[in-house]
């Protein structure tokens, strides 16, 4: 229900547009990797899915009751930030265990410029002990529409775009610093696509 409610808010006020649906398997464990723009990217992710999306949520926002009551129904789970929180990972692999689809932001927190920061390591683990398709997720224009310093968000266009996947197969064949310097590669990579894409200036990075 949540979900058919958000696609149709979405669409009208934010013109989003989703592409690379196929990327994303329909079934089995699934690891989505995605950059973070704004409070809006965890419902963004699963809105051109067919599947329903987990993630991850800092345990302060499940303070509020009605906040909190909000993001469990859309399956979000709390986890300590910037602590090494070994019952999340838990959670997160025995949801993937159990074949579902989970949202991970590496970044770490939302983005001041619109760029994306380099990525944390932590999700090529659970990718690899969970046996799951890992898919670099973009979300391009959320930035825009809700910074960080604004209170609200404003009308604009949203673009969400799934990356090629990278098979747990795939995954055990490279080390880890290869895996999350291939993910963080790929996600500037769709970045500067659909920017250009849509007319929009591509950001700039230095590697």
């Amino acid at each position: 229900m949540w979900q058919r409610a958000a696609q149709v808010v979405f669409c009208a006020f934010f013109s989003l547009r989703v592409w690379g649906r196929e990327n994303v398997p329909n079934a089995g464990p699934v690891v989505l990797v995605s950059n973070h723009q704004s409070y809006l990217d965890p419902i963004l992710c699963g809105l051109g899915l067919t599947r329903e999306l987990d993630y991850i949520a800092r345990d302060s926002l499940f303070r509020n009751f009605a906040f909190g009551w909000f993001i469990r129904s859309l399956n979000a789970f709390p986890i300590q930030r910037g602590q090494a929180d070994l019952t999340a990972l838990r959670a997160v692999i025995q949801r993937l265990q159990k074949g579902r689809a989970v949202t991970l932001f590496p970044e770490a927190t939302r983005t001041a410029d619109g760029r994306i920061r380099p990525i944390k390591g932590g999700f090529e683990l659970i990718a690899r002990k969970s046996g799951a398709t890992t898919v670099p997720v973009v979300i391009d224009g959320a930035f825009e529409a809700w910074p960080r310093q604004q209170m609200l968000p404003t009308p604009g266009r949203i673009v969400v775009i799934y990356g090629p996947p990278i098979s747990s197969e795939q995954a055990g064949k490279m080390s880890r610093e290869e895996f999350v310097a291939q993910i963080n590669h790929q996600l500037r990579k769709l970045q500067i696509k659909v920017r250009r894409l849509y007319g929009r200036k591509p950001c700039r990075y230095n590697d």
